[in-house]
């Protein structure tokens, strides 16, 4: 903790490394209980003031990523910022197999509400077109894996060790089920197949997504332009005018000192990305690491006091991470695709990767001149994000434009075949997304690490006793993480206002409660389990 002295002299500073929502999530905790914060990202412009734009002017945005029905603390947000007409409506999602159109999910919450699963069984029994009933039946069995899953840390490290592939077979979900909707679901949630999953992961992401709530696979858009710049600049905007927030852009973090006599954080070593200019900033009591296992990685390199007082920082930066490849494509038609957001799956161009493509002028009609840089529009704007890509991102641009013009378009509507793309942009990802692997979830990242004045956040940390219901790769747990990342230091006295009755951790806000039935089961699981486990007897699929 910073000495008295110092504390009296200056408020108290925190540096934040990273500006995804994790990032932003730990500034405005901060900056909002009078602590001083400088955020600093690789990014030219992590305020969102910039926008992205191709070479000819267009936009571009990596990754296209929705806003589900579970998103409390970001709505929340959204609704403080003043935010009233940044998102589509719930739209619904289709997925495309080399035979066609495999499935489309609706919306769900314009269905008879039902508890979960008959809800969303009943909301999808004319919705699969290839899978029959028995298969989508056989995924019956992991209901009771779901149940078992949090009964003990014990048996949730158990899970997590086990590969989701090996889970699902054993409890005889069907390969057709598996293959034709599990695989293709899970490459674009988790981004890698099930066979390099954890199950306990796996069954967090299912269960937040699809199981607890009939409508909780109901999913919208931003309406225009981008994320950063609908969502990111008027928070940044508030945090710098009202709070003092100081942003360093272009900046790498390259090493985190500690004081000598008391192994806290003292002072954090930087680099200009253009210039390669080095610096350092001094006085800081805190740091916030919002950076995946890459960054992770590269810091603790860096950072030899730091990395021998807290080594499970570097056990989390040697987990592995995956590769993203991101194609947009302005075309000279308009295509009438059905569903606005689309999954491809079993398609042998992919190499294993999870693929996605996305209508963006369906999903931001009331602003197609902004899709097209300002030009007059011409045709249908197309966003397609691939993921698991390592193989994919071997290829060149133009192998990439035909594998999705040629094979993997076309499948959804004809009129692809005979379009022409008239603009691209395509940007390579490497190691850019958490890779939760069988046995990874113990050298992931703590909420709060050896050293007091450092903590973690982001939507692969562990959040411990401040968990949320916010499952996997997602925008809200990162988001949650962040605040709950600065809430930590707050609570803990590593750092205090400068402002009179400030000082407050920021609320989160929890998911919807599980429902009654999910309650019932797993309090009943436990009942069967905790005097069979003292016997020494498991579940046959955990033996």
């Amino acid at each position: 903790m910073p000495d008295s002295a110092t504390q009296a002299a200056r408020p108290s500073h925190v540096v934040v490394v990273g500006a995804g929502w994790a990032g932003w999530g730990a500034a405005k905790s901060l900056c909002q209980a009078g602590v001083a914060v400088t955020l600093i990202d690789g990014m030219a412009d992590p305020t969102g003031k910039t926008p992205l734009t191709t070479s000819s002017g267009k936009p571009f945005e990596a990754g296209t990523r929705g806003f589900w029905k579970d998103y409390p603390n970001i709505n929340a947000l959204t609704a403080e910022l003043g935010l009233t007409d940044v998102f589509t409506s719930f739209t619904t999602s289709a997925f495309w197999s080399p035979e066609g159109l495999e499935a489309t999910a609706p919306v769900f919450g314009a269905a008879l509400p039902l508890p979960s699963p008959l809800g969303q069984v009943f909301a999808t029994l004319s919705n699969f077109r290839r899978l029959p009933v028995a298969d989508r039946l056989s995924i019956a069995g992991l209901l009771l894996a779901m149940a078992d899953l949090y009964r003990n840390d014990a048996v949730y490290g158990q899970y997590d060790v086990m590969d989701a592939l090996t889970l699902f077979r054993q409890l005889k979900v069907s390969e057709r089920m598996i293959n034709e909707f599990l695989r293709p679901i899970l490459l674009v949630g988790l981004f890698k197949p099930p066979e390099e999953l954890s199950a306990a992961v796996t069954m967090e992401l299912l269960y937040y997504y699809a199981l607890a709530h009939q409508d909780s696979f109901d999913v919208r858009w931003i309406k225009s332009r981008s994320i950063a710049e609908l969502l990111i600049a008027p928070l940044a905007d508030q945090l710098i005018s009202e709070h003092g927030l100081r942003v360093m852009g272009g900046t790498l973090a390259t090493g985190i000192n500690l004081r000598a006599d008391s192994a806290q954080v003292n002072t954090v070593d930087t680099r200009c990305v253009s210039s390669g200019t080095t610096s350092v900033i001094n006085d800081v009591d805190a740091v916030v690491l919002a950076v995946g296992a890459k960054g992770m990685r590269s810091l603790m390199a860096a950072s030899a006091e730091c990395a021998k007082a807290a080594p499970e920082l570097v056990a989390a930066g040697s987990l592995g991470a995956i590769d993203v490849v991101s194609v947009r494509l302005w075309l000279d038609v308009v295509v009438p695709v059905a569903d606005p957001a689309n999954v491809f799956s079993c398609f042998e161009g992919l190499e294993g990767a999870g693929g996605t493509f996305f209508m963006l002028d369906q999903l931001q009609q009331d602003s197609l001149k902004e899709l097209w840089g300002g030009l007059t529009p011409q045709g249908s704007v197309i966003a397609s994000d691939f993921y698991n890509a390592s193989a994919l991102a071997q290829r060149s641009d133009q192998e990439l434009v035909e594998l999705l013009m040629q094979q993997l378009l076309p499948v959804a509507h004809p009129g692809f075949s005979t379009a022409s793309v008239l603009d691209v942009e395509v940007r390579r990802y490497p190691g850019s997304v958490s890779h939760f692997s069988p046995g990874s979830f113990s050298k992931r990242p703590p909420l709060e690490s050896a050293v007091d004045s450092i903590v973690c956040a982001g939507d692969w940390v562990r959040m411990g006793d401040r968990e949320h219901g916010a499952k996997g790769l997602c925008q809200e747990r990162a988001y949650v993480c962040g605040l709950e990342a600065a809430n930590s230091l707050l609570r803990r006295g590593i750092v205090s206002s400068s402002v009179a009755d400030a000082g407050q951790p920021h609320t989160v806000i929890p998911i919807r409660p599980d429902e009654p039935q999910f309650l019932l089961g797993r309090a009943l699981n436990g009942l069967v389990m905790r005097p069979a486990e003292a016997l020494g007897l498991q579940w046959p699929w955990l033996s």
